[in-house]
């Protein structure tokens, strides 16, 4: 029996349709259904590439018997936690009352007002320690819902009011300070793990905001670049294919789980690639080299756009295991199916692969990764744009989702195009970047935690507002992701607005308060930013390239030549754009005042230095670059 899944646009959905569950997609017309039958809803919540999702398909969703309790008992609803961020991040904060095993599936069940009153992760359909069987699950929520309804509508409405109490408070406050950002840092190095690196116990993750931070910072760097170091020699990087996994299970990193995502992927590529710039040590480049090939060979689709995920699972020699295909060598890959891609394209996570291949095209001079990220981005705008400017969260084979895009998609996207622009010197990518941002200026200068008074903040939906959780351990919020691309937008314009919009949306999420570095890595990274001196670099390049150069002017010759400079540039923290003197003054026509009055001397490429906007004399010689 087919369920209402089949058309959905989510492979991940797509794998329920033949469940006999009677699923439904989010939506208010399944919670309007639950008030007609007075029943509870179950949001049960995964995505495409998740081991413990499939198990529980197989074992509990598959089964007849527990399909027929749920189908008399619950309006059930599947939900692709990658399609719906907000969704996700509100009933994943909620089950942290329920549970300190977070993870998926997540299973929720929730009163018809979209209300949590219980939660849990994976269920067995028999029960093993620390896990109930699903059926005595459902058992006792149904008995809580028909003979304890008023406890359990306090109960959900005491959760929703504790949710909102403890949520980051919207208004006072100021940034912290450099002293500040100095303990987090110390706070870092305390919880390094020795032995074998990363942070804290197991399971362990990747960690990449926070590493991003640390590399920035003068006094966390050899952290990260030591972290970085130990990560790529572990068994969650693949070294046949390039790609790391999402997390591992035990703290020396073995036991990876073996699903691959693009935002891992993609930020880590940003990391190798930043950590070669600071050393120009072989194992950074190896690693990075190793990051974009896998994005290009495995993860890019024929249309140019990346799939978010692969699978953990997959088919050997006609047994379905998790992660047998990468226990294999290269030759013996070729003679088995590799795991299935979730071909989902996000534009979020596209943006982070877009600014993390720019990055490593610009600071190699690799066509190669340019391609992709142009390809990539080039797609994102045909596609996902639409006629009123608004950005569409997903789509698979040109179908367009519904969901609605998030902060998340606009500020990653306009930060990947803006990477993209200083990287190629097309400034059609800036400006495109820029519509983005200030579509979301208000919400950058307006954001609350909470919906309105009288509103659910789960069925209205968030539109561009936060969710409820603004943590960013895997990668960075919403609200810090736009907020970094308007802060880059102020570097490059030099407009006041960009920058007091990012500072109003980091004074609301993280205040002067104590916070986890670990759960807030992107968001005190922008903080050292906006707290610290801005550093800009603009080369200018001649139209036509002087012989030995390339078209970018970037050339491995001696350190004074004009293609030494640039490639010595590109290894530059802060900003740093590469243009041509027509590309120059195409910026500077649209509006990017930090292009303007840009020329080459003497007909060679010509750097200009600036801190704070204030600039030095214009230079053509390696050495003279500070």
């Amino acid at each position: 029996m087919t369920n209402r899944l089949a058309d959905a646009i989510s492979p991940y959905l797509r794998s329920h349709a033949e469940n006999p569950v009677d699923w439904q997609p989010w939506s208010a017309a399944a919670f309007d259904e639950a008030r007609a039958r007075d029943v509870p809803v179950l949001v049960s919540i995964g995505y495409s590439t998740c081991h413990w999702c499939h198990v529980m398909a197989r074992e509990s969703f598959s089964d007849p018997v527990i399909a027929a309790y749920l189908n008399e008992n619950f309006v059930s609803i599947k939900v692709d936690r990658e399609e719906h961020p907000d969704v996700d991040a509100s009933y994943l904060a909620a089950a942290g009352a329920f549970t300190q095993n977070l993870g998926w599936p997540l299973n929720v069940f929730v009163t018809p007002a979209g209300r949590p009153f219980y939660a849990g992760t994976y269920s067995p359909p028999a029960p093993m320690p620390g896990h109930p069987a699903f059926r005595e699950v459902l058992a006792a929520v149904t008995d809580a819902w028909t003979t304890r309804r008023d406890a359990v509508e306090d109960s959900a409405a005491g959760l929703a009011d504790a949710l909102a109490q403890a949520a980051p408070d919207p208004g006072g406050g100021e940034l912290p300070g450099q002293d500040r950002l100095a303990e987090s840092v110390d706070l870092l190095a305390t919880a390094e793990d020795p032995v074998y690196g990363g942070f804290g116990g197991a399971p362990k993750f990747p960690a990449s905001p926070t590493l991003a931070l640390l590399l920035d910072r003068a006094d966390g760097r050899d952290l990260a670049l030591r972290t970085l170091k130990r990560l790529g020699a572990t068994p969650l990087r693949d070294s046949v294919e390039g790609g790391f996994f999402r997390y591992a299970v035990n703290r020396d990193w073995s036991e990876p789980h073996y699903e691959r995502m693009l935002y891992d992927n993609a930020q880590l590529l940003e990391l190798y690639t930043r950590a070669w710039m600071f050393t120009g040590e072989a194992w950074a480049r190896l690693v990075s080299e190793g990051l974009v090939r896998f994005l290009g060979e495995v993860l890019q689709l024929p249309d140019g756009g990346f799939a978010s995920a692969q699978d953990s699972e997959s088919t050997v020699d006609g047994v379905r295991v998790e992660g047998g295909y990468y226990a294999l060598d290269e030759d013996s890959r070729h003679e088995q199916v590799p795991p299935a891609l979730d071909t989902k394209m996000l534009t979020g996570w596209n943006g982070l692969a877009i600014g993390a291949l720019a990055l490593a095209g610009a600071a190699w001079d690799d066509d190669t990764a340019l391609t992709l990220a142009r390809r990539a981005a080039d797609r994102l705008l045909e596609l996902h744009r639409r006629e009123d400017g608004a950005l569409v969260r997903a789509s698979i084979d040109g179908r367009l989702s519904s969901a609605v895009a998030t902060l998340e998609d606009y500020g990653m996207f306009a930060a990947g195009l803006l990477d993209l622009a200083t990287a190629t010197g097309e400034v059609r990518y800036a400006v495109a970047a820029r519509e983005l941002v200030d579509r979301t200026l208000p919400d950058l200068t307006s954001v609350v935690f909470v919906a309105p008074e009288g509103a659910d903040p789960v069925l209205t939906g968030h539109g561009l507002d936060l969710a409820t959780d603004p943590s960013e351990g895997a990668y960075p919020s919403g609200l810090s992701a736009i907020a970094a691309a308007a802060w880059r937008l102020y570097v490059l314009t030099g407009a006041a607005r960009y920058r007091q919009a990012a500072t109003a949306a980091m004074v609301r999420l993280v205040g002067s308060g104590s916070l986890n570095p670990l759960a807030f890595g992107a968001a005190l990274r922008l903080v050292d930013a906006l707290t610290s001196s801005v550093r800009q670099l603009v080369v200018v390049t001649p139209d036509s390239p002087a012989a030995g150069a390339t078209a970018t002017g970037a050339t491995p010759v001696g350190a004074t030549s004009p293609g030494g400079l640039v490639d010595a540039a590109r290894r530059r923290s802060g900003l740093v754009a590469v243009v041509t003197e027509e590309q120059g003054r195409d910026w500077a026509a649209a509006g990017f005042d930090l292009f303007a009055h840009r020329g080459v001397r003497d007909g060679v490429p010509t750097a200009y230095q600036c801190r704070d906007f204030v600039c030095r004399l214009p230079v053509t010689e390696t050495a003279d670059l500070v």
